[in-house]
């Protein structure tokens, strides 16, 4: 599936688990169902940003956008972990109020099973979307699938601790699980903002620097020294930029048809780099 069919699959998914998700939380009572449901909640209006970023993203550079479009999927995951957030505080002050409160849980084995049934669709869906952010490259697909992902770990300490909760007789394992989840979704959402902010920041891309290095070095023979390498990231894009220092007695031709090469190097080994070569003669080489 390509970027836009899965994050399409997203939308629908996510529509179809929070249905599964209330109706576990409706027959049971219980506020860490409750929890999941919310969330549920967020993961949905996500998806919708995810499929309008990618959508934006692949439009082609224009005057206005010459580097093309593709930073918008960091917005997107950068509101995304807002999101998150915000459905934390929600689920921690949701859980407070029931700790304050404890109600005794029925028919919680038929929600349990519910719920797991939801959870389980929430694992594909992750397993979707990371498929298809390692085959693309796409940091909105990829941080809606650690999302989800987060979600069906969360959904898997609740279930437990129902359980649990039931066994001893205890409802007020219930809450306590569900302050848990929020203290996992906060710390998710934490994490998207930082990651997603620094792509925002122009943050350097140490595994694309390594690999320009090793290419690089593959062609040490063939040109003084290369020098002042920068990389910044935009979605799945990485634009590169480095000086090289060429013997001053090449013709223009002569440089300019070496650095083609060693760019269609780079491009071919690594497509999602753009690379730009900066040629000085030996001369100026600085350090």
């Amino acid at each position: 599936m390509n970027k836009k069919s899965t994050a399409a699959s997203a939308i629908l998914g996510g529509v179809l688990i929070f249905a599964v998700k209330l109706y576990a939380w409706w027959i049971s009572g219980s506020v860490a169902l409750l929890s999941d449901a919310l969330e549920s909640v967020v993961n949905i209006i996500a998806s919708v940003m995810m499929f309008a970023s990618v959508l934006i993203s692949e439009k082609p550079p224009d005057e206005d956008h010459m580097y093309g479009h593709q930073k918008i999927e960091n917005i997107s995951c950068f509101i995304e972990g807002f999101l998150v957030m915000v459905a934390g505080l929600l689920i921690a002050w949701a859980a407070y109020g029931r700790l304050m409160n404890p109600v005794e849980l029925v028919e919680l084995n038929i929600a349990v099973f519910i719920s797991l049934f939801a959870t389980s669709l929430n694992g594909v869906l992750s397993w979707l979307l990371m498929r298809t952010a390692d085959k693309t490259g796409s940091l909105a697909l990829e941080g809606d699938a650690k999302h989800l992902l987060s979600d069906v770990i969360s959904s898997v300490g609740v279930i437990i601790g129902l359980f649990i909760g039931e066994q001893l007789g205890i409802p007020v394992i219930d809450p306590l699980m569900a302050m848990i989840v929020a203290a996992l979704v906060l710390r998710m959402g934490v994490g998207l903002v930082l990651k997603s902010g620094g792509g925002l920041m122009d943050e350097s891309c140490a595994d694309s620097e390594t690999e320009i290095k090793r290419i690089m070095d593959m062609h040490h023979q063939s040109f003084v020294d290369y020098h002042n390498l920068k990389t910044r990231k935009s979605g799945e894009k990485v634009f590169a930029e480095l000086h090289l220092s060429l013997d001053g007695g090449l013709s223009v031709q002569e440089a300019h048809e070496f650095t083609d090469h060693l760019e269609d190097d780079v491009r071919n080994e690594l497509p999602n780099v753009s690379l730009t070569i900066h040629i000085e003669p030996e001369k100026n080489n600085r350090d």
